[in-house]
């Protein structure tokens, strides 16, 4: 039994400098202050390959819905503006809250 889990922990998948990278970003847009604001700032690591980096910033100049900026130190403005599915679907969580919190009495 425990050589199966030695073997288990010997075979466990190594990240790509590139999921790392994508990981990373991802969980920038999605944070609830850069959902908030509606952009986000981000910037190439020592640990980002430059190939991984203009992958990415390629991948994210083809989607039409985030607009980029490009700064002096190498660091990237996203920009995306509220979807308004998303939008609705937030108000309609809000009010479901609201709802849910009244006084059953």
């Amino acid at each position: 039994m425990a050589k199966q889990k030695k073997q288990a922990s010997d075979e466990r998948r190594v990240m790509t400098g590139m999921e790392r990278l994508v990981l990373r970003v991802s969980s920038m847009i999605t944070h609830p202050l850069a959902q908030t604001q509606r952009w986000v700032n981000i910037h190439q690591l020592d640990t980002d390959t430059d190939q991984d980096w203009e992958e990415l910033l390629g991948t994210l100049s083809e989607t039409p819905e985030i607009e980029m900026t490009f700064s002096e130190n190498g660091s990237v403005t996203l920009r995306w503006e509220r979807d308004e599915e998303q939008a609705n679907s937030l108000m309609r969580e809000e009010n479901t809250e609201a709802e849910e919190e009244i006084a059953p009495f």
